[in-house]
Formats: C-alpha cells, structure tokens, sequence
C-alpha cells in the first residue's frame, strides 16, 4: 500500500509548497506580464481570486483514491454482472498549457465478491482528474486504481474530452475531442466484455 502511494505521487513536486502569499504574488506578477496593471480596482482582487479557484482546480493532490475504495460491500446477493457508471462529468487541466480540459468518463468494473458505492467511482474519477494531466495518464490511473483496490475481474474506463490547448489556441479545433481508453482483466482479454461496454455507453 505505501508504494502504491508513493508511485501515485511521484509527480507531486518535493519542494517546499509555496505560501497563498507566495502564490498570490505569482498571479500579480503574470497579470504584469500580460501587459496589465495588477493594481487598478478591477484586478485587485484577482491573485486571492485565482488562487482560490486553483484549490479547487487541484483538489486532487490532496485526495487518495486508495482510501476512497476501501469501504466495499460484500452482501450483494451474488451479484457479479457489469456495474457502470456513465456521463460522469470531468473537469481537468492540461498539464502543457494549463487549460481546462472538459469531458465525460465512463467507468465499468466487474466485481470479484465485493462492489463499492457508486458515488467512489466519481470520486476516483475527479481524485485524478483535478491534477495538472493528460488525458491518456488520467484514463491508466483511474483503471488502475480500481482494478489495485477492489480486485475486481476486470476494468473499462473510457473519456471523451475537448481540450481547450486545442479549441482556444494553438490549431483552433473547437469541434475535436479526444477519446482514450484502459481496459484491464477481463475488458482485455474477452471481447465480448469490452464490446458489451462499448455498446452500453454508447447507447
């Protein structure tokens, strides 16, 4: 379990986290940068602003999605067919330009004699998406972080997302998403697990 840990935030920078001070200094210095007046009245707010906006941007460094899936259920009648979870909002940045990243997972697992409330799959979806990412890292984490702590025979996890390092800069593709996807045990091996999912959540 500690190097499940340590592997899972090995990108986590070691150094000392820089205060809110630090950090609203930081915004004052990009909005002279920009070419603006930090100071004017309608800015003057801002470096608190953003700061507090990126607490909740990151929220995810400070999450374990380990201890999220820990709390299982064994009584569930036998049931051992696929449990999904579909549309679940995603809300990430890129990790190359620091824009939002916005889109959909679709989690499926099938249990091995334990499930877990539907509401951790959401939450393990957001302990990684709220993360400086991209979306092929976030896609792998999520699965695996699943198929570590439930065991379960199998893991699909697929998102679509637009990437606005994409439709607001750069080539200017508003249209275009990215769809990636992890499938591990069964979802690999069977192709009628991963079709059966695919069909599901396309449905």
């Amino acid at each position: 379990m500690i190097k499940d840990e340590i592997k899972e935030n090995k990108r986590v920078v070691k150094n000392k986290k820089p205060t809110r001070e630090e950090a609203m200094q930081a915004v004052r210095t990009m909005l002279a940068w920009a070419g603006d007046n930090p100071d004017r009245e309608g800015l003057l707010e801002t470096p608190l602003r953003v700061v507090k906006a990126y607490e909740e941007f990151f929220a995810g460094y400070k999450e374990n999605s380990d201890a999220i899936l820990n709390k299982t259920f064994e009584e569930v009648a036998g049931y051992d067919e696929m449990v999904i979870i579909k549309n679940v909002r995603l809300e990430s940045h890129c990790e190359h330009h620091m824009v939002p990243i916005l889109g959909k997972a679709h989690v499926a697992y099938i249990p091995n004699k334990r499930v877990v409330g539907i509401s951790k799959l959401a939450r393990v979806v957001d302990v990684y998406a709220k993360r400086l990412q991209t979306q092929e890292t976030m896609t792998a984490q999520i699965a695996e972080s699943i198929q570590r702590v439930l065991q379960p025979k199998g893991v699909g996890v697929v998102i679509d997302a637009g990437h606005q390092c994409m439709t607001t800069r750069g080539v200017h593709k508003p249209t275009a998403t990215t769809i990636t996807s992890q499938m591990l045990g069964v979802f690999r091996t069977d192709y009628r697990t991963r079709s059966e999912f695919m069909n599901l959540i396309n449905n």
